[in-house]
């Protein structure tokens, strides 16, 4: 039986790690994206100028729009979280666009990468809630009822664990799909032009899970800094 061809998975198998390169393609190319964004980052940033060039000016205005973005939902406040969100938004982004180029695999049509970001989402909402008000956090579970609060802990207890299925199967879903979409239709029509709308479809639904998952995570961490009613 033929099996996917991607570039990193048959460098390892030909030195001969055949179960890491089968079993964890995933981490592999997770971590090809990291090598490529501090090394773009690196790149792009090592010769900053009073006066942009292309390079620069495309930086400050992905950075910008995302800090924009970022503390008009949040206020100032959303500042002290904004290399997270930047630095989520421009990985998913990546792993999303890079399973839309031959050879390559998207760590985020795994549901173990998508169910690692959104623990990291879930642990840093729950930091910036008690950083911002210290024990008296857990009023945030309680509800406005005092007598109700046990069965309002419960609920919010389930509310705030449905949150990392919401964020990680959606991530997961629409980008496996996208996967499996595109590599029935290369496997049938590759040579033609076929293929060439759901690329295009691709690149859009890369642009918005990504933008969805950064949103989302604002909002709750909004959510978070906000006093218990």
């Amino acid at each position: 039986m033929e099996h996917e061809y991607f570039y990193l998975v048959e460098i390892f198998r030909a030195l001969g790690l055949e179960h890491l390169a089968e079993t964890y393609k995933h981490v592999l190319y997770s971590w090809f994206i990291m090598i490529l964004l501090v090394g773009g980052g690196f790149m792009l940033t090592r010769k900053l100028k009073m006066i942009p060039g292309k390079g620069q000016n495309i930086v400050e205005l992905i950075v910008g729009g995302l800090e924009d973005f970022t503390v008009g939902i949040t206020g100032p406040e959303g500042r002290s979280f904004f290399p997270y969100i930047a630095t989520v938004f421009l990985y998913i982004l990546l792993s999303n666009l890079i399973g839309l180029v031959p050879g390559f695999y998207s760590p985020t049509a795994n549901l173990n990468t998508t169910l690692s970001l959104a623990l990291c989402t879930f642990i840093l909402t729950h930091a910036i809630g008690i950083k911002y008000h210290g024990a008296k956090y857990i009023k945030h579970f309680m509800g406005p009822i005092p007598a109700l609060a046990p069965f309002m802990f419960i609920i919010e207890l389930i509310g705030h664990v449905a949150r990392v299925m919401s964020l990680s199967v959606r991530l997961f879903g629409n980008i496996f799909g996208k996967e499996t979409v595109l590599g029935i239709l290369f496997g049938l029509a590759g040579l033609y032009l076929v293929p060439l709308p759901i690329l295009v479809l691709g690149v859009l639904v890369s642009l918005i899970q990504a933008l969805v998952f950064a949103l989302l995570s604002i909002v709750y961490f909004a959510g978070a800094m906000e006093d218990a009613h």
